[in-house]
């Protein structure tokens, strides 16, 4: 399955590729250069459909639970400032993407969307200390039946050169679904409030939807709330 956002760009790379296969057996006299052109049209062909997949992933929902929105390492666990939405301190977790990431994102968590802003920036090294702030960016908060409100950021890198926010205020979201894309990039940044546990760490490798990035506290809760 490949995201639909790279449909378009899969079947015109198929077309180009087929292209030099084909100009290159009939034109290229030289048979060493004329396989190289086809392999190389190939493994481009296979980047592209690598880069764009889709897989299935079948969240096992939990209101007690914050789901990885992305496949990655992570790169930040820290206590910080948050001021575009909260003003305040949060729990930062940082998801890094390499190009071989599955880059879609997907709701870390279910309930209504409060804020969905689009901001446009510089496109600084995923890792780079201010790229939160100073790259392209979109924000995104959820109200949650747990946690409250808790925000994600998906943020460009320098490969990325576009960012695909399907989050509309307003709406209600459900923990695992797509939330959107970062072509070619970068970075997807959680703000959780301080009193909830962080069940990942540094270095370790994530998967979206799958992996618990962290878990609600709440001694008086026997239970545990899915659906």
């Amino acid at each position: 399955m490949f995201h639909k956002e790279g449909q378009t760009i899969i079947l015109t790379t198929f077309f180009i590729v087929s292209a030099i296969i084909l100009s290159a057996q009939y034109f290229v006299v030289n048979p060493f250069l004329r396989w190289g052109l086809q392999i190389a049209a190939i493994i481009i062909l296979i980047l592209i459909l690598q880069f764009f997949r889709n897989p299935k992933r079948n969240a096992n929902k939990s209101f007690d639970e914050i789901l990885s929105p992305v496949d990655g390492k992570v790169v930040v666990i820290e206590e910080v400032e948050e001021n575009e939405y909260f003003k305040g301190k949060r729990k930062q977790v940082s998801i890094f993407m390499s190009p071989v990431n599955v880059h879609v994102t997907r709701y870390p968590a279910s309930g209504s969307i409060k804020y969905s802003k689009y901001h446009p920036g510089k496109y600084l090294v995923a890792w780079h200390p201010k790229a939160s702030e100073e790259n392209e960016r979109t924000t995104v908060v959820i109200n949650t039946p747990k946690f409250g409100d808790i925000l994600y950021r998906q943020v460009a890198g320098a490969l990325a050169r576009r960012i695909v926010n399907y989050a509309e205020k307003g709406e209600s979201v459900q923990q695992g679904d797509d939330a959107g894309f970062i072509k070619f990039g970068s970075r997807v940044d959680l703000y959780l409030p301080l009193d909830c546990a962080i069940t990942v760490k540094l270095n370790q490798k994530v998967k979206g939807a799958e992996t618990c990035i962290a878990s609600f506290v709440d001694t008086n809760e026997k239970g545990k709330a899915t659906y």
